[in-house]
């Protein structure tokens, strides 16, 4: 099983959607959704042309505590089945 933390998606969504963009951060636009919407859209691509089947996650509040520690409150943002016959 992969985690992936993305620690920037304030900086992503700025850079995408410059000074405005910057300005709605928190406000009207969800950086961390935004990105981690995007990246499972590039892993479903790369999944199914390497042939991996999987389910990917989308989930908000998590953290990592140190390299060790995972915390896990658990709200299921958005989850996405990969099957090759799509």
């Amino acid at each position: 099983m992969l985690v992936i933390e993305v620690t920037n998606a304030r900086d992503v969504v700025r850079k995408r959607m410059g000074r405005l963009g910057g300005r709605l951060i928190g406000k009207v636009v969800d950086a961390e959704a935004q990105v981690e919407k995007a990246l499972i859209q590039e892993l479903e691509t790369a999944f199914k042309e390497f042939g991996i089947e999987a389910r990917i996650f989308s989930v908000d509040g998590p953290q990592m505590v140190g390299r060790s520690h995972l915390e896990i409150p658990v709200q299921v943002r958005d989850v996405r089945d990969v099957n090759l016959s799509d």
